[in-house]
């Protein structure tokens, strides 16, 4: 069943299956059951709670002996000497890999590899894919606008952007946003990924430490239950539609200079961990409509596995001539 390609062995991993590095979510808790399930978990910095952040990682050697990884959230992690936080938190604790996000990839990537790590970039067009390579990045997690999180104001989703990039790069891809079953992994490799990024389906899972609030709205979902907000400016994001939510999608796009996204997740613990769905946003994606059911980790990762084995032979012995 193990996987292997170049994404597994960059990262020491049985299946190209990363957890997504969501905000106040993504932490030894979640992380920990990924990488023990055979996936590569990720501890999150875009909280900007650094201090625990370190616990975090320190917690994660407690909680596994297997691969993972931190993503630095360039635009919230609050320390002067980023790189200093990174040789210290990171690399001393003994994690190789780091995906890079929310600003200018160039800025420390040479610095980052110089430290021995493994760096990916994560990028929403392809002009920013081709600036990361230009940059030395060891690999990308294309990120589609059907994802959920903070995103650029004018989305391409992943149908057409993971092809455009992989026949422009040659470096290895994650294709992140859409992808909850081995149907739509073994179609993110058709496309010319090596490893899927799973957001969405991670918070709905039974090791996921928000609220049963957010897990339920998201297995209640439609696949119109979600809204793209702030397209206009930055940072735009896509959430779960809710009261809150649908009378921003309206004010935000009627006058620029209303109420600011970023000021509505001063509450985000309420809503991520109090159950309180109208005060904060709750970030996710499209893929929310096809979720049905709260399982652990483990086995969402077996199932894609082996439905991703299935689709493929499927498709040869239909297909294969």
């Amino acid at each position: 069943m193990r996987i292997e390609n170049r994404i597994t062995k960059m990262l020491g991993v049985d299946f190209p299956i990363v957890q997504a590095p969501m905000g106040w979510i993504a932490r030894s808790q979640l992380a920990s059951a990924v990488s023990n399930a055979g996936g590569l978990g990720i501890i999150e910095t875009s909280s900007g709670e650094l201090d625990a952040v370190r616990a975090e990682i320190k917690k994660m050697k407690q909680l596994t002996s297997k691969p993972f990884g931190v993503n630095i959230a360039l635009a919230f992690v609050r320390d002067p000497n980023i790189v200093k936080f990174v040789e210290d938190a990171i690399v001393k604790q003994g994690v190789k890999f780091v995906t890079t996000s929310a600003g200018d990839p160039g800025k420390y990537c040479k610095d980052l590899k110089a430290l021995g790590l493994t760096v990916f970039h994560v990028v929403p067009t392809l002009k920013a894919a081709l600036k990361a390579v230009e940059a030395g990045v060891d690999g990308l997690v294309v990120e589609g606008g059907e994802g959920g999180g903070f995103k650029n104001p004018q989305p391409v989703m992943s149908m057409v952007l993971l092809p455009l990039v992989r026949e422009k790069v040659d470096v290895p891809i994650i294709a992140a946003g859409g992808i909850t079953c081995g149907r739509s992994m073994a179609a993110a490799f058709a496309l010319g990924a090596e490893a899927v990024q799973l957001g969405t389906r991670m918070v709905s899972a039974a090791e996921s430490p928000v609220h049963e609030n957010w897990k339920r709205a998201i297995v209640e979902a439609e696949d119109t239950s979600t809204v793209f907000l702030n397209q206009f400016s930055k940072p735009a994001l896509r959430a779960l539609r809710t009261e809150k939510t649908t009378r921003l999608e309206r004010e935000l796009v009627a006058d620029y200079q209303g109420p600011s996204v970023m000021a509505q997740f001063g509450r985000a613990k309420d809503l991520y961990f109090g159950g309180d769905m109208e005060s904060s946003i709750a970030l996710t994606g499209q893929v929310a409509g096809r979720i049905d059911s709260v399982k652990p980790v483990k086995q969402i990762i077996d199932e894609i596995v082996t439905e991703f084995h299935e689709t493929i032979a499927a498709l040869a012995k239909r297909y294969g001539g």
